[in-house]
């Protein structure tokens, strides 16, 4: 596969990890088994149970496997076509997933601020109303 390609994959296979791994960790459909897991993360006797837990919570831990199912999956390789590409395509992939995760989060802020603002502002332009 040639560089140009590599980098469209790298792009584009970030997407799917991202949506993932955000899903799993945070949207309501897991949120019970994902506070199941919290509980044994912060409460089993031992340590590997602990942090086995902790990879369903976060979702930078998580994006690691399901970067390596996508790995399995795709049979993508990074700049090398031996073992070495598998790892710096893994990296690359959580790097990138990373990244449109926190944009992600960051949208949701915003538009979770706006809400609120403009929510306040119906309730105040209500009390107006109300008082006149």
């Amino acid at each position: 596969m040639d560089l140009t390609s590599q980098i469209i994959w790298l792009f584009v296979l970030a997407v799917p990890i991202s949506c993932i791994s955000w899903t799993v960790t945070h949207e309501e459909i897991f949120r019970e088994p994902r506070e199941w897991c919290v509980k044994h993360s912060k409460f089993d006797r031992t340590i590997w149970s602990r942090k086995a837990f902790y990879l369903f919570t976060c979702e930078y831990c998580f994006s690691h496997y399901v970067t390596i199912a996508f790995l399995a999956l795709c049979d993508y390789k990074l700049l090398l076509n031996d073992w070495r590409g598998y790892i710096l395509a893994g990296f690359s992939l959580v790097f990138m997933a990373n990244i449109y995760m926190s944009l992600f989060a960051l949208l949701r802020q915003a538009i979770k601020k706006e809400k609120v603002e403009i929510e306040k502002i119906e309730n105040e332009t209500e009390s107006e109303k109300l008082s006149n």
